[in-house]
């Protein structure tokens, strides 16, 4: 089984890529989109259903560079009602609370044969791809992110 936290090539040229997504966030459908533009079909972890466990967020935290402070969704989660927005609330704290309400967890996290990243914002997740979608792509609110010759757009 593909671990979410440790993707790599698959057989031949194909490459496992793991997202976990909040279909109802924008950045996550854009980053999702991106994904599929540039062909791959990405194994797609929708966490909100299937939570987090303690282990999975130290792997794909420590793969990303992120501390569980730097991954807390702070907008539109419960973090300020649970007073995990003070400065006092150890990684312990935060990590108990984000396998409690996994909406905690700031997203989309993507992992490839690259990396691991919180991809916000959605551009990110470029980086991780060893192909980029053809040119013109717009993401979801219409904005260019490629251009018609296949460049990047900053």
């Amino acid at each position: 089984m593909l671990s979410p936290f440790n993707c790599h090539k698959g057989k031949g040229s194909n490459v496992n890529i793991v997202i976990h997504h909040n279909p109802d966030c924008g950045t996550s459908r854009n980053v999702l989109a991106i994904i599929k533009a540039a062909g791959y079909e990405p194994t797609v972890i929708e966490y909100l259903k299937t939570g987090w466990t303690k282990g999975q967020l130290l792997g794909l935290f420590a793969a990303a560079g992120l501390t569980p402070r730097s991954a807390l969704r702070e907008t539109k989660s419960p973090a300020a009602e649970l007073g995990l927005i003070e400065p006092g609330a150890t990684d312990e704290v935060l990590l108990d609370a984000m396998i409690a309400h996994p909406i905690l967890v700031n997203r989309p996290i993507v992992c490839t044969s690259k990396g691991v990243r919180l991809c916000r914002p959605s551009d990110t997740v470029l980086d991780l791809l060893d192909r980029m979608p053809a040119g013109p792509f717009h993401k979801e609110d219409g904005a260019l992110m490629i251009d018609e010759k296949g460049n990047r757009v900053v």
